[in-house]
């Protein structure tokens, strides 16, 4: 019998159709109700940029893009970041503000309205104003599932609706307390009533591609489970740039992280029995290197369409198209990055005949989305009931994105590594079906719009996958204009100078791999950029 979990779901079809379909899903984010957001989880609403038409700007217009590229690219599937104090208006706990989600669900709305699926993205880093979900200080594990509580119970009947938990959670303390902590979220969904929608598990390292597995996220992020015991519609979220140190901070790809991110995950997938969807990537909109790296990328998981259920391009919406990562069409005219690979490597769901379903390997054909192929390699953590159950042997991941090599032997899955600051993690909930009730609402702020992070900010400056926010300056040596900074100079923020950008969409995020986060500003004339 199978999980209440699968029943509702999208249709599945056997190995032979989705390893020649290729993905189910390809699309873009569309950015600016998460502009103002930190990697510390602080989110200044005064900075975000609904990209909705009707802002008074024109600039913009996310609904008219995504009716741009489901009509003209075929896309079926679109990212809608948004900051958690956003939606609950700076109440930590509260009820959604009703003005503030209102705006964001003209959005959700305009998504679903295309046919296309939608992720609700809590784009906070795994923090709420620099404090770590689940631990001492920072919101609880209660405070956390009531807000999905809340959005799941919004979204119950929309079974295009995917749950994004959050945003590229980074340096957790406990990777099985962070699970912890998306076992709650993932039993308030499943206990609202959301039992056919898909949920994403981002893991640490700002759910990096390339550490998912060595990292230990993989394997202990495996044991999150739905009310019944099962992991169906459980999808592992993740993220992978091409630049250097993997940042998406440059316009250049030195890489098609088949070797490094990408073929250890299928890999790991396939022994697991479990799928995951790539909900970040980019590169420069038309530089050769990206064109090449990013595309030999897609094409390996359109090989691997067994494990990998699709791409979510790195963005448009209220960006810039001077932005780096810019996916913004002009017009109906899209970037080269998008025609030739996000767009251009997508069939767009041809094996289900153009609708946006998930096609996942089954024994046979069922009206649900069943869990990725298992093989005889051991899965890190235990098998779920339904997994044991509906295990299905599936071919080895193929192809390096070229469709010239042979099919790799399975490597070692190395076990969960915990962070070395993790000390006696409690144990990880996995079966609890008591619905959790949303704490009790506050009176609503009157601006819907506060400012940016400034002191008291531990760390202002998102990885990819945040959004520019107007942060204070230090060692700034342009003059703050209508338009931005004059000189266009890089400049390195702290919460030290009063003053801020006043066009947040004109700035690109910066991580180097662990290192000083910076932000770098865009010059009003022709976005040249240096840094200092």
């Amino acid at each position: 019998m199978l999980s209440k979990y699968l029943a509702g779901s999208m249709l599945a079809l056997n190995v032979a159709n989705t390893l020649a379909a290729g993905v189910q899903f390809a699309g873009v984010n569309i950015a600016g109700f998460d502009f103002g957001c930190g990697t510390d989880g602080t989110c200044t609403l005064s900075s975000v940029d609904p990209p909705l038409s009707t802002n008074g700007d024109g600039s913009s217009d996310g609904p008219g893009q995504m009716t741009h590229f489901t009509s003209v690219d075929k896309l079926n599937i679109f990212r809608l970041p948004v900051a958690w104090q956003y939606l609950v208006n700076n109440n930590l706990g509260g009820t959604l503000d009703a003005t503030n989600f209102g705006q964001y669900d003209q959005l959700v709305q305009a998504c679903l309205g295309t046919g296309a699926h939608c992720i609700i993205d809590i784009h906070n880093y795994a923090r709420w104003n620099g404090n770590i979900i689940g631990q001492p200080g920072g919101p609880t594990n209660d405070q956390f599932s009531s807000l999905w509580s809340q959005l799941a119970t919004k979204y119950a009947a929309d079974t295009n609706v995917i749950m994004g938990l959050m945003n590229e959670p980074h340096d957790m303390p406990s990777i099985t307390e962070w699970a912890a902590s998306c076992q709650a979220a993932v039993t308030a969904i499943r206990n609202a009533g959301a039992t056919s929608q898909m949920i994403l598990l981002p893991g640490n390292d700002y759910t990096g591609g390339t550490e998912f597995v060595s990292g230990g996220s993989a394997a202990v992020l495996a044991t999150v489970t739905n009310p019944d015991g099962s992991t169906s519609n459980l999808i592992f979220d993740i993220h992978q740039y091409l630049d250097a140190d993997d940042s998406g901070t440059t316009s250049s790809c030195t890489k098609n992280g088949i070797s490094d991110a990408f073929q250890p995950l299928v890999t790991y997938l396939q022994s697991a029995n479990r799928q995951a969807l790539l909900s970040e990537t980019g590169g420069g909109s038309s530089d050769p290197t990206c064109l090449t790296n990013l595309c030999e990328a897609l094409d390996f998981l359109n090989e691997n369409s067994a494990y990998f259920l699709g791409w979510v391009g790195w963005a448009a919406g209220s960006f810039d198209t001077s932005y780096v990562l810019s996916l913004v069409p002009t017009g109906d005219t899209d970037v080269p990055l998008m025609t030739q690979c996000f767009a251009g490597k997508f069939d767009g769901g041809a094996g289900l005949n153009g609708n946006s379903t998930t096609s996942t390997p089954s024994a046979a054909p069922s009206s649900a989305v069943p869990s990725a192929p298992a093989t005889s390699a051991a899965a890190p953590g235990p098998a779920t009931p339904a997994q044991s159950a509906s295990a299905t042997t599936i071919p080895p991941p193929i192809g390096t994105g070229t469709g010239t090599s042979p099919p790799p032997t399975n490597t070692p899955i190395p076990p969960p590594v915990e962070s070395a600051v993790t000390t006696n993690a409690p144990p990880l909930p996995t079966t609890s079906t008591a619905p959790i009730q949303p704490a009790p609402s506050a009176a609503p702020i009157s601006n819907p719009n506060p400012p940016i992070s400034g002191p008291g900010s531990s760390n202002p400056n998102p990885p990819p996958g945040s959004n520019p926010i107007s942060n204070p300056i230090s060692n700034a040596t342009g003059t703050a204009t209508s338009g931005g900074w004059q000189n266009g100079k890089s400049k390195t923020h702290s919460s030290s100078s009063p003053c801020r950008l006043s066009t947040s969409r004109r700035m690109r995020k910066v991580r180097p791999r662990k290192a000083r986060l910076v932000y770098e500003d865009w010059e009003e004339e022709g976005g040249a950029e240096e840094e200092e």
